[in-house]
């Protein structure tokens, strides 16, 4: 009887395989032909009434204006006023929503839905296919999408992008702590700093965002022509 059960264990992980190998084939196929896009992330648990909420529909808009994607988690709060603005500013609004115990509602703003079961292959998507990331306001979820873009950052694991916090009340205090403890203890590099900008302009990050895009697409030029025979 026990050897049955683990074997019933064993053939349920090694199913478990193809279901994430699935999850990266159909992200790759979906997300491959996307425009340069920016990824938003904050609080699903945001009002539309609120600032930040505002803030993000507007910011969306905006770079939806100026030809970028705007990738999302799906959901509601920050996430849904993300696709929100992107849809109203003509662009490509893109939502990885991702399947919860407390099942979360994907928001009716995406023209491009993608479902995962997994968040380390949604991280992927959110990683391969963004060219610059926006944290506004958010929970645990938001804190673990900034930190693992600014390691990957670090460690050279990924191309530098622009990684810009919007609202500088609320990531203010957490910037102090990491330059007056982190740093000072010599844990990170003062270098290490200027990976992240702190801003209370949605222009300006729309500014930062067309910026590294044209710098991008000078480098893939520069590229091109050194392959020419």
């Amino acid at each position: 009887m026990e050897g049955s059960v683990m074997e019933d264990l064993k053939g349920s992980e090694a199913w478990r395989i193809f279901r994430i190998i699935s999850e990266f084939t159909e992200g790759f196929e979906k997300l491959g032909t996307l425009p340069f896009a920016i990824s938003i992330f904050g609080s699903a648990r945001t009002q539309p009434g609120d600032a930040a909420y505002q803030a993000t529909e507007q910011l969306a808009c905006r770079l939806a204006e100026e030809g970028f994607a705007v990738i999302s988690g799906g959901g509601p709060g920050i996430m849904e006023a993300a696709n929100k603005g992107a849809r109203t500013g003509g662009g490509k609004s893109v939502g990885l929503n991702i399947m919860l115990p407390q099942e979360q509602t994907p928001n009716p703003y995406q023209n491009l839905s993608l479902d995962f079961r997994y968040f380390f292959v949604r991280k992927v998507m959110f990683v391969k296919y963004s060219m610059g990331y926006v944290c506004m306001p958010g929970g645990f979820g938001t804190l673990d999408e900034f930190f693992e873009s600014l390691t990957l950052m670090q460690t050279h694991k990924t191309f530098p992008m622009p990684l810009v916090l919007y609202g500088s009340e609320f990531w203010g205090g957490l910037l102090d702590w990491i330059r007056n403890y982190v740093l000072k203890y010599g844990l990170i590099t003062a270098e290490d700093l200027d990976l992240i900008k702190l801003t209370d302009d949605v222009e300006e990050i729309v500014a930062i965002m067309k910026y590294h895009r044209d710098w991008k697409a000078h480098q893939v030029e520069i590229a091109r022509s050194q392959q020419l025979p």
